[in-house]
């Protein structure tokens, strides 16, 4: 791989990662921490990295970097503490972008990740699978999982209107 079809990737993709990681961690500079140390590895692996499949490895190298990132840095809370009132609105909002991003970030990280990439960046089931290094069928239960979350979570469309 040449610099001109690296520096090339970084235009194509960066805006799509940063998005993804973004949309995971909810830290800017996390996340263009996450980017940066992902093209940083994409660059190191560049002549093993088949021209095909640039997008999947960036996006499977980000995955991976921000559960490391996640693991390192999280703090486990009993369920326990959790309190029912977060995870129903009862509130009349007009926003419902601001609505849907609440609701995505009460989901667990995995779930999160697979409805990201699923609903938001357009993979497929067995791109999603090879990204996250998870089964298609386990894919296919926590994107149903998660739908089935935010259905609860958000309720019925026609009360948030």
């Amino acid at each position: 791989m040449t610099v001109t079809e690296y520096n090339d990737s970084v235009d194509q993709f960066s805006d799509n990662l940063y998005r993804f990681v973004l949309k995971n961690i909810k830290d800017s500079d996390k996340a263009k921490d996450i980017v940066q140390d992902t093209y940083l590895k994409f660059w190191e692996k560049k002549d093993s990295v088949d021209v095909k499949k640039i997008k999947p490895y960036l996006f499977t190298t980000a995955y991976h970097t921000l559960i490391d990132v996640v693991r390192r840095e999280k703090k486990q809370g009993s369920f326990d503490d959790v309190k029912e009132e977060s995870y129903s609105t009862k509130a009349e909002y007009s926003d419902l972008q601001e609505i849907l991003h609440k609701a995505i970030e009460q989901l667990p990280e995995d779930q999160k990740a697979v409805i990201l990439l699923r609903d938001y960046e357009g993979y497929a089931y067995d791109e999603i699978a090879e990204i996250t290094k998870m089964t298609e069928s386990q894919v296919k239960v926590y994107i149903f999982r998660g739908r089935k979350f935010l259905k609860n979570y958000l309720g019925s469309v026609e009360a948030l209107i």
